[in-house]
C-alpha cells in the first residue's frame, strides 16, 4: 500500500471517529477501517465509553473477511484490560497482517503499547499517518490524562469593536442564527459549560445543547457563584437535566441557601478563592479528579478574563458580528490587565471560519 492511499484511508478513520464527537468523554474519539485487496471491508467507531471500541466494531462490520487485510486506526490499539477487553487480541484474532496507525497512545497510565506487541506477533505495523490531524481531534483527552485537568475553550460574541454586551446588559442577539448553531455544536462536545452568576442572572441562561434538527448531549452546568448568591427560580436550577448543575462557591457558602440548592438537585461544589474569587487553578484541578476532561468557558466578562489571567485556557473562540456600538459597553475581559503590550497572550494556529456574516476566529493560547 502507498502512502497516499494510507492518508485516504486514514481521513475515512479519522472522519469516523468525529461521529463520537460528545459522546466517548472520558475515552478519546477513535476510528477504524479495515482494507482488503483494495476495497474497504470494515468501518467502525467508539460510540460511547464502556461500548466496543473502534477496531472491534470495524473487525464485526467486515464479518470475517478480515485475513491478510490492512486495519487504519486513529489511535494505537489498545493492549490492556480496561472496560472491554484488549483490541490487540481481536485484531490477532481475526488475522489481519498490516496495522496503520495514526498517533501513540498518550495516557502514561497505559501498560504495555498495542504497537509493539502486534509487531512481536508479526504484523506489519506503521505509525505517524495524519497524526497531526488525530492529535488535534483529541485535543481533550490528551490534556486530560497527560495532566489530569480539563481542556479549557473560551467562547465569546462580540461586536467589531469588541462589545459583549451594552452597558444596559443587553446582547440579544450579537450573532446570527448561524454561529449560534455552532455554539450548541460546541456545547455538545465538551463535558462542562462554565458561566458566572452574573450571567445567570442577567441573562437567565439555559446552557443547554439543541443541535439543529434535534438530539446532542447536554454539558455539565458549571456555574462560579462565590458567595451562594444565584436565585432558586434560575433556570439553571429548575430545569433539570441528565448532566446536572454544579454550583462552586467559596469554602463556606451558607448553609440555609446550600440546604436549599441541594434538594433542588444541585450539586454544591467548594473552591479556594484567590483575590476575593474563585481561583481557576484549583477549580480546574478539582474538576479533572471529576473526570470532566473538557469545559466550555461562555462568560461573562470577568470570568473569561480570570481564566485567561490564570493560565488555565487551551483554545479560544470567539465571533465577531458586523456591528459596532461606537460607545460604552461590556467588553469580552474585565479587571487588570498587562501594562505593555509585549506581555498580552498571544494565540496560535489561527483559524477563521465565516458563519452567515458572522465570523470566527479560533485559535490556540501560546503558554
Amino acid at each position: 500500500m502507498n502512502e497516499n492511499a494510507d492518508k485516504i484511508y486514514m481521513k475515512m478513520a479519522l472522519e469516523l471517529a468525529e461521529k463520537g464527537r460528545g459522546y466517548t468523554s472520558p475515552n478519546p474519539l477513535v476510528g477504524a477501517v479495515i482494507v482488503k485487496d483494495n476495497a474497504v471491508v470494515g468501518r467502525g467507531y467508539h460510540r460511547a465509553a464502556g461500548q466496543a471500541h473502534a477496531e472491534v466494531e470495524a473487525i464485526a462490520d467486515a464479518g470475517g473477511n478480515c485475513a491478510g487485510g490492512t486495519l487504519y486506526v486513529t489511535l494505537e490499539p489498545c493492549n490492556h484490560y480496561g472496560r472491554t477487553p484488549p483490541c490487540t487480541r481481536a485484531i490477532l484474532d481475526a488475522e489481519i497482517a498490516r496495522v496503520v496507525v495514526a498517533m501513540d497512545d498518550p495516557n502514561p497510565g497505559v501498560a504495555g503499547g498495542g504497537n509493539a506487541f502486534l509487531e512481536s506477533r508479526g504484523l506489519s505495523v506503521s505509525t505517524g499517518i495524519l497524526r497531526e490531524d488525530a492529535l488535534r481531534q483529541n485535543a481533550y483527552f490528551i490534556k486530560h490524562v497527560q495532566t489530569g485537568l480539563p481542556y479549557v475553550i473560551v467562547k465569546s460574541a462580540s461586536t467589531l469593536d469588541g462589545k459583549i454586551a451594552t452597558d444596559t446588559g443587553d446582547s440579544k442577539w450579537i450573532t446570527g442564527e448561524s454561529a449560534r448553531a455552532h455554539v450548541h455544536s460546541l456545547r455538545h462536545a465538551v463535558d462542562g459549560i462554565l458561566v458566572g452568576v452574573d450571567t445567570i442572572r442577567a441573562d437567565n441562561p439555559r446552557l443547554t445543547t439543541r443541535l439543529a434538527g434535534g438530539g446532542g448531549k447536554d454539558p455539565i452546568r458549571i456555574i462560579l457563584d462565590t458567595n451562594l448568591n444565584i436565585p432558586e427560580s434560575a433556570g439553571v436550577i429548575d430545569e433539570r437535566h441528565a448532566a446536572g448543575t454544579i454550583v462552586v462557591t467559596g469554602e463556606h457558602p451558607a448553609g440555609g441557601k446550600k440546604a436549599a440548592l441541594g434538594e433542588k438537585g444541585v450539586r454544591i461544589l467548594s473552591a479556594p478563592l484567590r483575590d476575593g474569587r474563585i481561583d481557576p487553578q484549583a477549580l480546574m484541578e478539582i474538576l479533572g479528579k471529576m473526570t470532566i476532561t473538557s469545559v466550555l468557558v461562555e462568560g461573562g466578562s470577568r470570568v473569561a478574563a480570570s481564566m485567561l489571567r490564570a493560565g488555565v485556557v487551551d483554545r479560544i473562540c470567539l465571533f465577531y458580528a458586523p456591528k459596532l456600538l461606537a460607545g460604552d459597553g461590556i467588553s469580552m475581559c474585565r479587571g487588570p490587565g498587562p501594562e505593555k503590550i509585549s506581555e498580552a497572550i498571544r494565540i496560535a494556529n489561527i483559524e477563521i471560519k465565516r458563519f452567515d456574516d458572522d465570523i470566527l476566529v479560533e485559535g490556540d493560547v501560546i503558554p
